[in-house]
């Protein structure tokens, strides 16, 4: 689900109106870049195009305005899979193309960030539940998301029920991560492909 509600605040002067998912977006950028302990409230501002009362009253603190980037981000990632598992092709050849747009997003310049919920909400998790909780949700959407994929490959007789449909998502889940952590490590794109294409046979037997 894509977010892209236009909304006005007045925490002071004249209003401000702007769109949500544009103003998430960069500041997820910046979450990106500087990790979300490092990342200060000014930074986020400027990112933003908003003053800090501004962004405070429209995303509530540093915590809340993290939350809500990484749910957009996870949101927009599940449409993503979606689309791509639910089209056509077989099973193999969908849970590839989701790996290759992966790889391309994890690598993309100017610097391979890999995966929001993997890079920096893992980082944080330890101490802030919150945000754990919200990291927990988008995984277990992401797994679901293969799992019907899954599930359809069974149905379409492309599978055996053995691994069962949530088994085989949470290794395609699993790979997704490793692919996400390899990527943020510096991994080269060829490594990456390479890594994928050995996963999804064992994935897929």
């Amino acid at each position: 689900m894509r977010i892209g509600t236009e909304i006005s605040r007045r925490p002071r002067g004249r209003p401000r109106s702007f769109t949500t998912s544009e103003v998430l977006e960069r500041v997820r950028a910046v979450f990106m870049e500087k990790g979300f302990a490092a990342a200060s409230l000014d930074e986020l501002a400027e990112a933003a195009g908003l003053n800090r009362p501004s962004l405070y009253a429209a995303f509530g603190d540093k915590e809340q305005l993290y939350i809500h980037a990484l749910r957009v981000y996870g949101e927009k990632s599940v449409v993503g899979l979606d689309a791509i598992l639910g089209g056509k092709g077989t099973i193999e050849r969908r849970l590839g193309q989701v790996y290759k747009a992966a790889i391309e997003l994890y690598t993309a310049p100017p610097n391979a960030q890999g995966c929001m919920i993997v890079g920096t909400a893992t980082v944080e998790a330890p101490t802030r539940p919150r945000i754990a909780a919200a990291a927990i949700e988008l995984l277990n959407a992401i797994e679901q998301s293969f799992e019907r994929a899954f599930a359809r490959a069974v149905r379409d007789g492309e599978l055996a029920r053995e691994p069962t449909p949530a088994a085989r998502a949470r290794m395609a889940g699993a790979a997704l991560d490793t692919l996400a952590i390899r990527a943020r490590i510096g991994a080269k794109p060829s490594d990456l492909r390479a890594f994928a294409a050995s996963m999804i046979p064992a994935i897929c037997r």
